[in-house]
């Protein structure tokens, strides 16, 4: 069953510390698939992720590489930018199937350009971006993130 909850940030650090919380909760196979525009904080979030996965804060916006991959001993992060892939063969030239296992998290940003394809239990967030330093995530997933504000 699908429960939704909503958190509002206050500057990039309690973004960060959001992530962090969701990414402590993730394990592999899951897909985190981000909903938002540009600037509204998809690779902050994932920064946060990445932390609380235990594997450091060294996350770029995977805009012209379409994936960054972050390693860790146990399990790993990939971050993919779908904002230019518009048919199923784009989708295929990414890897994006080929990251999908049991030791890999997927975070996707511009999750609405292949929403076919997403697993049905992907965790999604939608970023609402209110000001330079307020964020609106509306985080739709499982039980485990019931209380990620807490």
């Amino acid at each position: 069953m699908k429960h939704t909850i909503q958190i509002t940030t206050n500057s990039p650090e309690e973004t960060i510390a959001l992530g962090e919380r969701i990414g402590a909760r993730l394990k592999g196979g899951d897909c985190v698939a981000y909903k938002g525009g540009l600037g509204a904080g998809k690779t902050t979030i994932t920064r946060g992720i990445s932390i609380g996965m235990g594997l450091g804060d060294e996350v770029t916006s995977p805009t012209f590489a379409l994936v960054n991959e972050y390693r860790g001993k146990g399990i790993s992060l990939c971050h993919f930018d779908m904002y230019r892939i518009t048919s199923p063969g784009d989708l295929e030239t990414t890897g994006f199937y080929d990251y999908m296992d049991e030791d890999t998290v997927l975070a996707v940003e511009w999750s609405e350009n292949i929403a076919d394809e997403l697993p049905d239990n992907s965790v999604v967030i939608e970023i609402q971006r209110i000001d330079d330093n307020t964020r609106k995530f509306i985080i739709t997933g499982d039980e485990r993130f019931d209380d990620i504000g807490n």
